[in-house]
């Protein structure tokens, strides 16, 4: 039985349980060979987990014959659809121990098969789970619990157009499940980008960004897709909806506003008017290496400050640097990156490295601004950054816990907040497993008012105990952010893991409001049930 389900317009098999494709996650040997910079970890690494093993049953439910068509029962289809892309999906796989596996996939391709999709499952009461490219590293896209009949997978991507392009306005209208490739082909032949690329990109969709506010290319400026979003269509079990386009209004309170980081709990985004760009055609490079990390946290700041704009401005502390390769000399390294559309960028790039000097750093900007040649670090950086996912999952292999969370927070908190994480949840990894734990730093967006630090962890796990390892660790970061009202997200979003610091962070009136437009826009209580609210 296949252990893989195929990428959407492409014959290159997905991994069900893992990060990404198949055939880029490393061998045995690779696996063996990372296990052994973190002591403690398996003398070889666990088996790569088969679809033909999981305790997949009988669906318990039926769908209508007028329904059936878009719905499958495929074992390794469900498999594919029961968890998303976590730490914790990852080990929970490996172990054999997956969660609830829905019962149905559905594959709807129009707006009104959503709604009768949507129609049938409360009549039923069965939960229906929005489904995109099922990325989701905060258990945004399975089922927990058992307060319902049967679990339906609502998988978007047959729903991957683009539907029409305003070139004056330069806006598209596009189908909410169109993965970022799939975008992004569609756009070029008119020379227009959304240019969002999160992590995900190959394996998120429009809908799942909208749905999580998912932070993208620029590290400054326009970060979140919300920048992007001229109007929304959304199919609830009330009924559909969709929002004027508009370049801009003062109407009340946004309708977009509802929906977006709504995680499927209120509706299902199936289309959008998005704000695009030409493609750039002037970009620019550079790394700059500190010393010390709280002067380079300044120098940021100078350049987050400033109206430079860069698209790229990502701090890697020094053990972040050296396991991405951008240095190994004990430094902190800034990636920074300009582009434009329109104009030469190289001089903005050499003002952000006289600021960046003036607190310490050390980098020279290069000589051309158009199709300029990374330098090494900022290469290194790159290609570590794609590749690191996979790395993960080969760790887990190796019974490591190895995973990240992200925060913001502003300026006069960052330097304490990101030292006390390092102790705290090393001090945690370390009373939860026995073992020394690695705590990286880096800022992947900054503002002129605070910026959002990115934590990795890495420990050697307790064999058989490594989802409880992780809870506890995650605890205690969340009771750190907790304690400098720094965000439980920055772009996560929130799911299910990150409930108790969501429900935490949230004023009450406006908890109050959530649960009344839940109540309404969905009365049976069957869409994405515990995420955002119970």
């Amino acid at each position: 039985m296949p252990e893989t389900a195929t990428d959407s317009g492409t014959s290159r098999a997905r991994s069900w349980w893992g990060w990404g494709y198949a055939d880029a996650h490393p061998d045995d040997a690779e696996c063996v060979a990372m296990g052994g910079l973190l002591p403690g970890t398996l003398a070889r690494p666990l088996p790569i987990p088969r679809v033909a093993d999981l305790p997949i049953g009988r669906p318990g439910v039926t769908p209508p014959s007028s329904l059936a068509h878009l719905v499958t029962a495929d074992p390794d289809t469900r498999a594919a659809h029961a968890m998303g892309k976590a730490y914790r999906d990852v080990i929970r796989a490996l172990r054999g121990r997956p969660g609830r596996i829905p019962d149905l996939v559905a594959h709807p391709a129009r707006d009104q098969e959503v709604a009768d999709l949507l129609d049938w499952a409360g009549e039923y009461g069965v939960a229906v789970i929005p489904f995109g490219g099922g990325s989701s590293v905060v258990g945004g896209v399975e089922y927990r619990g058992d307060a319902h009949r049967a679990v339906l997978s609502l998988d978007l991507t047959s729903m991957d157009r683009v539907l029409e392009i305003d070139t004056a306005g330069r806006a598209a209208r596009i189908q909410a499940g169109a993965l970022g490739p799939v975008l992004e082909e569609q756009l070029r032949p008119h020379g227009l980008t959304l240019r969002h690329f999160p992590q995900s990109f190959e394996f998120s969709t429009l809908g799942g960004w909208l749905a999580t506010r998912a932070g993208g290319h620029y590290a400054t400026v326009r970060t979140h897709i919300d920048d992007f979003v001229q109007s929304l269509r959304v199919i609830t079990p009330a009924g559909a909806g969709t929002s004027w386009r508009l370049p801009a209004s003062g109407a009340g309170p946004s309708p977009d506003r509802l929906f977006l980081g709504s995680e499927g709990a209120l509706g299902v985004i199936t289309e959008a008017w998005m704000r695009l760009q030409e493609r750039p055609r002037h970009k620019i490079s550079a790394s700059v290496a500190f010393a010390d990390f709280h002067r380079a946290l300044d120098a940021v700041r100078a350049i987050a400050q400033s109206d430079l704009a860069p698209a790229n401005c990502r701090l890697l502390d020094p053990g972040e640097a050296a396991l991405s390769g951008a240095t190994r000399d004990g430094s902190a390294v800034l990636v920074l990156g300009f582009e434009s559309a329109t104009a030469p960028v190289g001089d903005r790039l050499a003002t952000a490295l006289d600021l960046a000097r003036t607190h310490g750093g050390r980098g020279q900007a290069p000589t051309a601004d158009r199709d300029a040649p990374a330098d090494a670090a900022v290469s290194a950086w790159r290609s570590a950054f794609l590749r690191m996912p996979y790395l993960r999952d080969g760790l887990a292999r190796m019974g490591a816990v190895v995973e990240t969370f992200e925060t913001a927070a502003t300026w006069e908190k960052i330097p304490a907040l990101i030292d006390a994480v390092r102790t705290e949840v090393g001090a945690a990894a370390l009373k939860a497993t026995g073992h020394p734990a690695t705590v990286n730093c880096r800022l992947t967006h900054v503002y002129p008012d605070g910026a959002a630090p990115y934590f990795t962890v890495a420990v050697a796990g307790r064999p058989g105990d490594e989802v409880e390892v992780w809870d506890d660790i995650k605890a205690a970061a969340s009771d750190v952010l907790h304690r400098y009202r720094a965000t439980i997200t920055h772009h996560h979003a929130v799911g299910r893991d990150h409930r108790p610091g969501y429900d935490l962070q949230r004023p009450e009136p406006f908890a109050l409001a959530l649960r009344a437009a839940k109540d309404a826009l969905d009365p049976h209580r069957i869409l994405n049930p515990g995420v955002l609210l119970d």
